[in-house]
């Protein structure tokens, strides 16, 4: 339901100036550790109703206050958590909210956190975290999908190996990456350096991610093929104030945005005291037909919470038993539509009327 989700989400022009490609607000200076490097330590969240492409009829990458509005009412999370506000305390016997076919709808707003507004990256509002290509949406080649397995549209109820990566608590592709990006909760990460590799731990199933850092660029080093990584295989360097990340190899059971013969790389920038700028380019001709680039704002946040994933510690059993139960009714097990599924966005309305 969460990966279907975040999918609804996702699916929900480049500034060519000298601003667009700058690495720190204009006259900031990056604090440096005590050896030297640009400090990049702390606790960052990418909270936001922006994705990583753009929504459908938007076509430009930043917008004005009025119509970053008009995209942040048409988000179904959004929509959900009106609808759920507007029905509490009218009358607590009243479960029609419920009632509307979409048994997922009982992951109600309560356990989500998507955000109230657009990102801002750079000082503008931003309607994609994809900056180039300029239709802010990923160029997959014709007939191309995500690399790897365990995705929710390729599992099935045989058992548990079947069952998506998070469902199972193992990690999520979505805050971890590589490409890292935000989620309808637990959209923090920290980041802790020494002189020798840099931990991005996220919150979500609490995935720490370690990356060894070397001289330069051409010191940057990969582990063998045959061993794939969660998260892919990091290798970092610094580049004046900036943290630049190589990815490769990801591991098969993880939906990734690259294939075993593409490559992420990330840069991490502080824009200024309360915000790291998240730049990423992905390259994969398998996937792609061009390389892709975008930005994101990670900032400033208070510690994160302990994750506790019950689905994988608890609930399995009952997942996997009911999945028996319908069997042997001679019902087909099968995913339900997600919690967003059936909800109309205003603009879609007045289209209709």
């Amino acid at each position: 339901m969460i990966g279907k989700l975040l999918a609804c989400t996702a699916l929900f022009g480049v500034v060519a100036t000298g601003a667009a490609f700058a690495q720190h607000a204009p006259g900031y200076s990056s604090p440096k550790t005590t050896w030297g490097a640009p400090d990049l330590q702390g606790f960052w969240n990418s909270t936001s109703i922006t994705s990583l492409q753009r929504p459908a009829g938007v076509d430009k990458l930043v917008v004005s206050e009025q119509e970053g509005r008009a995209i942040v009412n048409d988000n179904p999370l959004i929509i959900i958590t009106q609808m759920e506000a507007d029905a509490q305390g009218s009358n607590p016997d009243d479960t029609s909210i419920l009632e509307d076919g979409n048994a997922d709808r009982g992951y109600n707003a309560f356990w989500i956190d998507p955000g109230v507004k657009l990102g801002e990256v750079k000082g503008e509002l931003r309607t994609s975290w994809i900056v180039e290509p300029a239709n802010g949406r990923v160029p997959f080649q014709p007939g191309a999908r995500r690399a790897g397995g365990g995705d929710f549209a390729a599992a099935n109820f045989d058992g548990p190996e079947t069952r998506p990566l998070f469902e199972r608590c193992l990690m999520t592709e979505t805050t971890a990456g590589p490409v890292m990006q935000n989620a309808m909760y637990n959209s923090t990460v920290q980041i802790v350096q020494s002189p020798d590799a840099v931990v991005i731990v996220v919150e979500m199933v609490h995935h720490a991610r370690i990356v060894p850092i070397v001289a330069n660029a051409a010191a940057a080093k990969h582990g063998p093929n045959e061993i794939p990584k969660w998260a892919g295989d990091s290798v970092g360097w610094y580049e004046g104030d900036t943290l630049v990340v190589q990815t490769r190899n990801v591991h098969p059971l993880q939906p990734s945005l690259i294939s075993k013969a593409g490559t992420v790389t990330e840069r991490f920038s502080r824009w200024a005291d309360g915000q790291i700028l998240y730049a990423f380019t992905v390259e994969d001709s398998t996937l792609y037909t061009q390389p892709w680039r975008g930005e994101m704002a990670l900032n400033a946040s208070q510690p994160m919470y302990e994750f506790a994933c019950h689905e994988g510690n608890h609930a399995m059993g009952g997942i996997l038993g009911g999945a028996r139960q319908l069997e042997s009714e001679g019902r087909t097990p099968a995913m339900g539509p997600g919690i967003a599924a059936g909800i109309v966005p205003p603009s879609q309305r007045a289209k209709a009327n």
